[in-house]
């Protein structure tokens, strides 16, 4: 019934997202009862939005809550040594399947993270656990590939909004980042998903939800022109902080330290950066409302800018667990605040509105980093509610994400996929590509021939129209080439004398688990009709055989059903 009924997977969907809102609230109130214990913070006090911390506090619990992470991790690593899937990777490889206990493991890890002060987001935590139980949901039900994709696609979708107050944000992050694009049946699924998310964490936050911007905002002419600049400088911007990251990360593993020295010395620069200025711990949600709703002075806010950036870096190059999306919008609002300042300063006689200027750069940075421009979009849109701004944001996100696109050509959780090795650049699915193997494909009833065999035994073992190509082995039957049986019939030579002189693409061959996409470059390079598979490079044995016109039909095949699931007609 489920996987014959749209609406099934829509009430699918509101489940979730009545899971996610769970989720986000529970993590949130996780976090905010270890910031209370450790750092002794009062009811309503969030730790980012302090403007002194006792040095000790401080120092002493980033430093022990890294050694504590570091520990905890290595024994994960023991016990399970497989790398936890995120949403993206399930989607974009895995047609949606993900590990129920490796997403709690990870929000747990994100929540001890931000708990402890470590300079990462939430949001990460949120989508990998909500996406992790939409995955669990799907399978239990036998939903198909792309259904399956849409319902993972749901509990991100729904964590997003629930964590930013933005159900619209929420839903176009789903289609953006996790299904990969939008299709029409998608929109009911991950709308209602986003919804119901947005709120179920409302209706339990003790708080105010996601970002809180000033009331006021004004946007002239000049605004509109300037956005494409601070979509300029947040690309850069952006470019910076991902390379930083890996920077970072790359420097502590060089050191071959343990994952509890790593997290301790990250722990440790954090919290020496906190003295300075407490601001920079956690996600920095207090710290946004803080910037957004007090005039802080230049050197303030431009030292806070610099911190910020260094402390992300250092989290999560040291090993902490969490995002860089709130991290990413807190520093696009303080950098969108200083160049307002330093323009003001330039042209005292105009006006440029440190509070637009705030959410302009606070959207451009994220859409660099996250690559989400429409959800950046509607973040700016569902917070502020003023569409003269949000037009100012459009030009500022799409300069951004394209820029970004030309330059680097990652955002920041594909950039981690590359590092690893990995070549997917979005969550658009092409794991079916690989799943597509040539041992899936090839015939197993192949002719084979002794490469010593004449050519008049071999014309009559293999008539003019019995086959095309036949394969040839060594003496020990190890794969030697093809020969094409009108090449045989054609030959002029003595009816004794050996194939050999025949026999073509001696070094051209498949591997079982090579992918569609493998095979057909190896038939362009090869220019053969038809290819031997073998069981290695090593031992080259033939176990099949696959023509290059059966490959492409099989291509084209799952490419049209990839087109119809895209427009909801499958």
């Amino acid at each position: 019934m489920v996987r014959a009924r749209e609406s099934s997977l829509i009430a699918l969907a509101a489940l979730v997202g009545a899971i996610a809102g769970l989720i986000v609230a529970a993590m949130g109130t996780g976090v905010d009862l270890l910031h209370r214990l450790l750092f002794h913070l009062g009811p309503g006090v969030r730790l980012s939005a302090l403007f002194r911390l006792d040095p000790m506090v401080a120092i002493s619990v980033p430093l022990a809550g890294g050694i504590l992470f570091g520990i905890a991790r290595e024994l994960i690593a023991r016990w399970r040594p497989e790398r936890e899937v995120d949403p993206i990777e399930a989607n974009a490889l895995h047609g949606g399947r993900m590990s129920l206990l490796g997403s709690v493991i990870v929000a747990a890890q994100t929540v001890w993270s931000s708990g402890v002060g470590a300079s990462v987001g939430l949001e990460a935590g949120y989508t990998q656990f909500a996406s992790g139980i939409a995955s669990r949901i799907g399978m239990a039900f036998r939903l198909r590939r792309a259904d399956l994709r849409i319902l993972v696609g749901c509990g991100a979708a729904a964590g997003i909004a629930g964590a930013f107050g933005a159900p619209l944000a929420g839903a176009f992050y789903g289609f953006e980042l996790i299904i990969g694009g939008y299709s029409p049946n998608s929109l009911a699924p991950v709308g209602v998903a986003a919804l119901i998310g947005y709120l179920v964490a409302h209706s339990l936050a003790s708080e105010e939800v996601g970002i809180i911007a000033p009331e006021k905002i004004t946007i002239a002419a000049h605004d509109l022109v300037i956005a494409a600049t601070i979509g300029l400088l947040s690309a850069v911007l952006g470019i910076l902080l991902m390379r930083g990251v890996a920077l970072s990360e790359s420097s502590f593993l060089r050191l071959r330290l343990r994952p509890a020295l790593r997290t301790m010395i990250g722990g440790l620069a954090v919290g020496i950066l906190a003295v300075v200025s407490p601001e920079v711990m956690s996600s920095g949600h207090g710290a946004l409302h803080v910037s957004g709703m007090r005039d802080l002075s230049l050197q303030t806010v431009a030292l806070f800018f610099t911190l910020k950036i260094v402390a992300s870096i250092i989290s999560l190059g040291s090993g902490f667990r969490g995002g860089l999306f709130f991290s990413s919008l807190l520093m696009g609002t303080l950098g969108g605040r200083l160049l307002a300042v330093a323009l003001t300063i330039a042209d005292p006689s105009a006006y440029f509105d440190p509070n637009a200027y705030a959410v302009i750069g606070m959207s451009a940075l994220a859409a660099s980093v996250i690559g989400g421009p429409l959800t950046m979009t509607f973040i700016a849109l569902e917070t502020t509610g003023d569409l003269w701004l949000t037009t100012a944001v459009l030009i500022a996100v799409i300069v951004s994400a394209q820029v970004t696109r030309e330059v680097f050509g990652y955002s920041f959780a594909t950039w981690r996929f590359h590092l690893r090795g990995e070549t997917i650049r979005s969550a658009a699915d092409v794991g079916w590509m690989r799943d597509l193997t040539v041992g899936k494909m090839m015939r197993r009833d192949v002719n084979i021939v002794p490469v010593a065999i004449g050519i008049a035994a071999f014309r009559e073992a293999f008539p003019l129209g019995s086959t095309g190509q036949v394969v040839v082995v060594d003496e020990k039957e190890r794969y030697a080439g093809m020969i094409q049986v009108a090449d045989a019939h054609a030959a002029e030579a003595a009816a004794d004398k050996s194939i050999r002189e025949l026999v073509r693409h001696a070094d051209d061959m498949l591997l079982p688990g090579m992918a569609i996409r493998e095979a057909v470059l190896a038939f362009d390079r090869a220019e053969a009709e038809a290819l031997a598979v073998v069981d290695s490079y090593a031992d080259r044995r033939v176990v099949g055989l696959l023509t290059e016109a059966y490959a492409l039909r099989r291509y084209a095949a799952e490419l049209e059903r990839r087109r119809q699931e895209i427009l909801g007609e499958g």
